[in-house]
């Protein structure tokens, strides 16, 4: 099978250094397998949408030469294929509504779901959909992160899969899309390694192909947060693209030479392509921003 990979941000502002790191990983990964390197845009987060987001992404990725295979997809578009998935679910019996909101269940002294609504009756009132998760525990070999094994049932409990707003939940959505892009490899930040279980789990109930995973190291903030619109991560600069790719190779554990910030985009690329070390990316889960700057002044 020929590789596929992808690049998934969701538009809720625009691309900041980590999100370069992540890019740059999962391009360089599927170019360098001679594979196809996809961009989804995850967009089913209405309330946490900022308008011109996707678009204004996109346009940063196309300047720092970040080219693309195929066409974007869209989840807002995916609704139908969301819906079958609920029904395939829903027909196993492996569904419930769930009643419980935030505040209930951070109350409750544990923030592992406890399983309240699985034997209440359907109800009319707005509620989420659980799906159910005895079994097993979940195993599975990240090419970075080594060995990984998750209990959902004592580390997470029955995890929502359509929100009580009537959205769909992100693990499903990414669960049905990276099978019906035929992703082969999912490389990401390791902020998702924990959901990772979920989505196999989801992956086995659906009958779906389950990929490989990489999970790369997480730039931080000097308070140790991922870097994000909520902590006010700086966007990185289209309009000078070559420090920042230099730093994202840094932050990937490759060795780029200062001489590729007297070039351009695409021979930064090629060299990065060439001397490309998945080995030699950094085997923890978090990286500080410190180490690289802010990604848009650097060197």
């Amino acid at each position: 099978m020929s590789y596929t990979g992808r690049f998934a941000p969701s538009p809720t502002g625009p691309l900041h250094f980590g999100s370069l790191v992540a890019a740059a990983g999962s391009f360089l990964r599927a170019r360098a397998a001679g594979g196809r390197w996809l961009v989804r845009m995850e967009d089913i987060d209405p309330p946490r949408e900022v308008a011109g987001a996707a678009d204004h992404i996109l346009r940063t990725l196309e300047a720092f030469g970040l080219e693309w295979d195929g066409p974007v997809l869209y989840q807002s578009t995916r609704s139908e294929a969301y819906r079958a998935a609920l029904d395939h679910l829903d027909r196993a019996g492996l569904l419930y509504a769930c009643t419980c909101s935030r505040k209930e269940i951070a109350n409750s002294g544990s923030a592992i779901y406890s399983g309240t609504c699985r034997g209440r009756r359907p109800t009319t009132a707005p509620h989420a959909l659980r799906v159910r998760v005895e079994g097993a525990p979940i195993r599975f070999t990240d090419a970075v992160q080594g060995e990984q094994q998750q209990e959902l049932e004592r580390e997470v409990g029955d995890f929502v899969v359509r929100r009580a707003d009537g959205f769909f939940a992100y693990q499903l959505a990414v669960v049905v899309d990276d099978a019906a892009q035929g992703i082969t490899e999912v490389v990401r930040g390791s902020d998702l390694l924990d959901s990772t279980p979920r989505q196999i789990h989801l992956q086995r109930l659906l009958g779906l192909p389950t990929p490989d995973y990489l999970h790369l190291p997480v730039v931080v903030d000097a308070a140790g947060e991922k870097l994000s619109k909520q902590t006010y991560a700086a966007p990185i600069a289209p309009g000078n693209p070559l420090p920042a790719i230099h730093a994202a190779l840094l932050a990937l554990g490759q060795q780029p030479p200062r001489e590729l910030l007297a070039g351009d985009v695409a021979a930064a690329w090629r060299w990065a392509l060439a001397h490309w070390d998945p080995a030699a990316i950094p085997r923890t889960r978090t990286l500080p921003l410190a180490a690289f700057g802010d990604g848009s002044t650097i060197p």
